[in-house]
């Protein structure tokens, strides 16, 4: 819900009735469940094209390197495709982390991202290197030059988890 406020408030203050707003809500979190099921394969092309379906919903939460940041729609994929971040289900998909992290508590679990982002910006060297960390992909470490100085930005290899 936390998430979901920034975007409920603006909706209300211009007006819209609280009734539209909660059963778009409800419809919503129904839609979330039919996508977090590995029950339905792929469906018909056309609708595979313009809607986030359960194929694409579990690519996005799948924790190989060619499925990271990939499939962001929530209910439209046609922004991912628009966009670029659209990836078909190919491979089976592995879900979870890219890197465990050894953990049953649940305060961790739900922090030890953002904390692990907050480190590497602590560290960083530059401006460009602390918003890389912040707003690159996964993984991303500015490179080294020869001088100790970070040089052009690569992306470095994510471990596979199994």
């Amino acid at each position: 819900m936390l998430t979901t406020l920034p975007f409920l408030v603006p909706v209300a203050l211009l007006g819209i009735d609280a009734r539209i707003i909660l059963a778009c809500y409800g419809f919503n979190l129904l839609y979330q469940f039919f996508l977090h099921t590995e029950l339905v394969d792929k469906l018909w092309a056309p609708i595979e094209f313009v809607f986030n379906t359960p194929s694409h919903h579990r690519v996005h939460h799948g924790s190989q390197a060619r499925y990271l940041d990939t499939n962001y729609g929530v209910i439209l994929i046609i922004w991912d495709r628009l966009f670029g971040s659209f990836e078909p289900e190919g491979e089976r998909v592995r879900f979870g982390l890219t890197k465990n992290i050894d953990t049953y508590n649940i305060a961790r679990v739900e922090t030890h991202e953002f904390v692990a982002i907050w480190r590497c910006m602590r560290s960083a060297g530059s401006r460009r290197d602390r918003l890389g960390y912040l707003l690159r992909r996964p993984g991303w470490a500015p490179a080294v030059n020869q001088r100790g100085g970070a040089a052009e930005l690569r992306p470095q290899p994510l471990p596979a988890s199994a």
